[in-house]
């Protein structure tokens, strides 16, 4: 069974600007680092995508094997005065480990190519790299399954 159900990849790759993923990282010194990231996607069901320009600490923290948590929030998917696809809130969690892919290649490419444009105006040069977080599981804010939903 898919951990991320397909009836939420729109939903994902349209969040920016309105209801923007965040994707978070733990720290050595035990803090979490969080930002705000407008190209995610979904690259599989179990995987998601997204693109790293090559500026701050999550650039500069996640390899290959990091342990890296999104967070999907979108009210009109929740339960009170929305659509009750995510009831909880309209939200959903998304936990996997990081594959970077930093040189030219199918995975980078199409990491490019599944992003809105607005993004890859903002790297014109594609110096970037694509990172996919290999979902270990995805939930709902309650902590039910995702696949609960689709």
């Amino acid at each position: 069974m898919s951990l991320i159900p397909e009836v939420l990849n729109r939903h994902l790759l349209e969040a920016y600007p309105d209801n923007v993923c965040y994707v978070s990282i733990g720290q050595s010194d035990g803090y979490t680092q969080v930002s705000p990231r407008g190209s995610i996607h979904v690259y599989d069901q179990d995987t998601l995508a997204y693109w790293d320009r090559g500026a701050g600490t999550i650039f500069d923290t996640v390899r290959n094997g990091t342990k890296v948590t999104v967070f999907f929030r979108n009210a009109a998917l929740g339960a009170r005065g929305g659509s009750g696809l995510l009831p909880a809130g309209g939200a959903a969690r998304f936990y996997g480990i990081a594959e970077i892919h930093a040189e030219d290649g199918e995975v980078r490419e199409k990491v490019w190519n599944g992003m809105i444009e607005v993004e890859r105006e903002r790297d014109p040069e594609k110096k970037g790299r694509a990172v996919l977080p290999r979902l270990e599981r995805a939930e709902q804010l309650n902590h039910r399954p995702l696949s609960e939903i689709g």
